[in-house]
């Protein structure tokens, strides 16, 4: 069968398999979209935390994205765990080299247990530098608060935070609100135009490694066989 689009993810691989890269090209798969990769991170881990995190050289992850794109030219991309500022920089160059300009980055920074997934000299980039490339930023509330330097308790906090990341330069936000503590979740949805908050019954539940992931990927690949972006969410 034909795909019905193809997605370029640049992530970190997760070795227990719910979170990173695997869950990127399960949920892109599952949705009949064709996956390619660009792995960022090599990271040892479960459910419960991270044993150990291995960076991939930033001249290897350009060469990964390049040398694809060169062959398969990706519809949409996906960016997840960013572990360094000189991986940021390596991937910024990279974007600017190909045609592709749909960009979703899920800006990873803690994983479930609470290990610190990017440096601080990354996320300084990705504020002033890489946001600016992207057509969806998707923070949960913990990296928008870390983003922002903001506090989130309801939805009118996360559509506050929300518009300090479109003053950044981000053209959509996507703030999910699974961390707070309701029985109904909720997702806000911010661009200069609109603002639209997605509600639903919260499912509770400990197996919650790598939903970001999987959303974010969902969201791509929906994006990425043309569906408009507030539908895509």
């Amino acid at each position: 069968l034909k795909p019905k689009s193809k997605v370029l993810i640049i992530a970190g691989s997760d070795s227990s398999g719910g979170a990173g890269i695997q869950a990127d090209i399960k949920t892109v798969t599952t949705l009949g979209s064709y996956a390619m990769t660009a792995i960022t991170a090599v990271t040892t881990q479960n459910t419960t935390g991270v044993k150990s995190i291995v960076s991939i050289s930033p001249k290897e992850i350009s060469k990964q994205i390049l040398f694809t794109c060169k062959d398969i030219k990706p519809d949409v991309i996906k960016i997840g765990m960013l572990h360094s500022s000189n991986v940021i920089k390596s991937v910024i160059s990279s974007l600017n080299k190909i045609k592709t300009k749909k960009i979703i980055l899920d800006p990873v920074m803690f994983a479930k247990g609470g290990a610190k997934l990017i440096s601080n000299k990354a996320i300084e980039i990705l504020k002033s530098k890489l946001i600016k490339k992207v057509t969806l930023i998707t923070p949960n509330i913990p990296e928008a608060e870390f983003l922002t330097k903001t506090k989130i308790k309801n939805s009118e906090d996360m559509i506050y935070a929300a518009n300090i990341l479109l003053t950044l330069g981000a053209k959509n936000v996507l703030v999910k609100g699974g961390h707070l503590n309701s029985k109904i979740i909720q997702d806000v949805f911010v661009s200069k135009k609109k603002i639209i908050i997605f509600k639903n019954k919260k499912i509770t539940t400990k197996n919650t490694h790598g939903t970001g992931c999987t959303l974010s990927s969902a969201i791509t690949t929906f994006f990425s066989c043309g569906k408009p972006l507030k539908k895509s969410c």
